[in-house]
């Protein structure tokens, strides 16, 4: 196999709405009620709904910026590259950068639909979500079919409505639920309360796939105020070890054998040490702590096997010990439009972390393992010619898309007196704080 034969599916990407998402969806009081775009004085946009107020910040629509320009300000959309908002030019991003197909979880509404978990009022929240994935699924993965895996969001705060709208996203051909690695974080009840059952069940009934994103509930920690925000974006992977570890001790996985559960953008290479680890401290302390009552004679590494799929953007280490995670449950991602992207070359750096795969391997990591999870085939509606990286590359060069680097309005500026230091973790939280008030 060369690079241009991969077939490439991401299976964490987002997108940064744009304002017309309820437009179509809904009518009367439920659209006048809906969440709005609104702007901002210096021209930059945010979110408002019901009282809460969401600010579109830099980091997470970065795509085609100058590195240099990368920060926490907010934007508004004109600022950004047309592929986070407009599904048209996304395809167009997709195919130069050589990615046949992708998973998009949300920005405004939050990835596991917090937003919504935090409006007071419920009835409206639950419109309102029910519009957001019709116009997901029907609107933005619509409008390309075969180039998207639809990913929906279910009302957390009920845990009957998260079943039946579970079994309506499937019924349309989502099979990609996401939801929040710890909810107690959200004020919900946590994943070991016996109130969730009636959503596990729906999950496993439906061969739909639990989405657990970074950074949504056990989040990566500030070490100090004063420690330089690197830290924390170098740890964010890791972080995803402490969900990991309490869900594979969720005993529901004994009732519901067929429950699968993605870890999206999570990373592969700390998964070996964590599984050792996990093996190690269940033979030492099971007498104790009576694990075998929901383990049922599993080591927590088996219960990873049959439960678990992971993704990397880039880990070479992780691919190197590949037998140690499992073959079948790698997959890719991109992360457009976020800080982390290699677009628009990630079969490039892909390719060179991949090459001690046999072709067989590639196959899996890159496309096969993502469509088994989430019921997903591209093939029905095109080639596999044309959704190679050649055949991706080659609609891209046909409409001319542009890859250049473009300033979305220059750095962060500098306040009066201040000069160029390292960016702290106190600084980015300050900057959020700042920005959430003004919007």
């Amino acid at each position: 196999m060369q690079m241009n034969d991969m077939v490439i599916v991401s299976v964490d990407d987002h997108i940064t709405e744009p304002g017309d998402v309820f437009d179509r969806q809904l009518s009367g009081d439920a659209l006048a009620t809906a969440p709005k775009l609104r702007e901002q004085a210096d021209g930059t946009n945010y979110w408002e709904y019901q009282g809460i107020k969401i600010p579109s910040v830099a980091l997470n629509a970065v795509v085609g910026r100058p590195r240099e320009e990368y920060g926490m300000e907010p934007t508004a959309l004109e600022q950004l590259r047309a592929g986070c908002y407009d599904v048209h030019a996304r395809i167009d991003d997709m195919n130069v950068n050589g990615i046949a197909g992708s998973l998009n979880f949300p920005s405004f509404a939050g990835i596991d639909g917090g937003m919504f978990v935090g409006a007071p009022d419920k009835d409206q929240a639950l419109v309102h979500l029910r519009a957001y994935n019709d116009w997901h699924i029907d609107e933005w993965c619509g409008a390309h079919p075969g180039r998207f895996i639809p990913c929906g969001i279910v009302p957390l705060w009920d845990a009957e409505a998260a079943a039946a709208e579970v079994r309506r996203l499937v019924a349309k051909g989502c099979y990609a639920i996401s939801f929040n690695d710890n909810p107690t974080k959200r004020g919900l009840p946590s994943i070991h309360s016996d109130s969730w059952e009636p959503l596990w069940k729906a999950v496993a009934d439906t061969d739909a796939t639990l989405c657990l994103h970074i950074g949504v509930g056990n989040v990566s920690p500030h070490p100090s105020m004063e420690s330089p925000i690197e830290v924390n974006i170098t740890t964010m992977p890791m972080a995803v070890a402490f969900g990991t570890a309490d869900w594979m001790n969720l005993a529901a996985l004994n009732r519901y054998p067929n429950l699968k559960i993605a870890l999206s953008e999570s990373g592969i290479g700390w998964i070996p040490y964590l599984l050792e680890r996990a093996d190690y401290s269940h033979e030492q302390h099971k007498a104790w702590t009576h694990s075998e009552s929901y383990l049922k004679g599993l080591k927590p590494s088996e219960v990873f096997a049959r439960h678990f799929y992971s993704c990397f953007i880039d880990d070479a280490y992780g691919l190197r010990n590949i037998d140690l995670i499992g073959e079948d449950r790698v997959c890719y991602e991109v992360d457009y439009p976020h800080s982390d992207t290699p677009w628009p070359h990630a079969p490039e750096i892909l390719w060179k972390s991949i090459q001690q795969l046999s072709d067989a391997q590639i196959d899996k990591v890159t496309h096969l393992n993502a469509m088994k999870l989430f019921n997903y085939d591209p093939f029905k509606h095109h080639s596999r010619a044309d959704l190679s990286v050649a055949g991706l590359r080659a609609q891209a060069a046909t409409k001319g898309v542009d890859t250049s680097i473009r300033s979305g309005g220059g750095a962060a500026p500098l306040a009066a007196g201040e000069s160029r230091r390292p960016v702290t973790s106190g600084d980015v939280i300050g900057m959020f704080s700042k920005h959430a008030d003004a919007a």
